[in-house]
């Protein structure tokens, strides 16, 4: 079992940038994938990116180019950095974590884009 902590949420302007990070309370070596994922109000919960053991990465289309996903497997964290922010990204922001066929998520951290 793994708890999972996400912070970095807030309000900032179209264009800005936002660092979200996750914090795992055990060693995340072994969990393949960990990732983010976002729900904005009255749709479905979605994929932003993934980040495998071994480093290998998956972004959503809408995000290509703009988001950064990255882990330390020493700190035990996950962090996703949000570049070119714009209002379609508005949305609850969870960390996952997949460890023995079981998925793992967060409380969830609010980003909120909007001049």
């Amino acid at each position: 079992q793994v708890q999972l902590v996400e912070s970095g949420g807030g309000l900032v302007q179209p264009g800005g940038s936002l660092r979200l990070s996750c914090a795992a309370s055990r060693t995340i070596f072994s969990i393949n994938p960990m990732g983010w994922y976002r729900q904005a109000p009255g749709k479905e919960r979605e994929l932003v990116a993934t980040i495998g053991r071994g480093g290998f990465v998956n972004y959503a289309d809408s995000v290509k180019g703009r988001f950064t996903i990255s882990r330390d497997n020493a700190k035990r964290t996950v962090d996703l950095q949000m570049n070119s922010l714009k209002r379609e990204d508005t949305a609850v922001y969870y960390c996952s974590a997949v460890s023995a066929s079981v998925t793992y998520w967060g409380q969830g951290t609010q980003v909120t884009v909007s001049s």
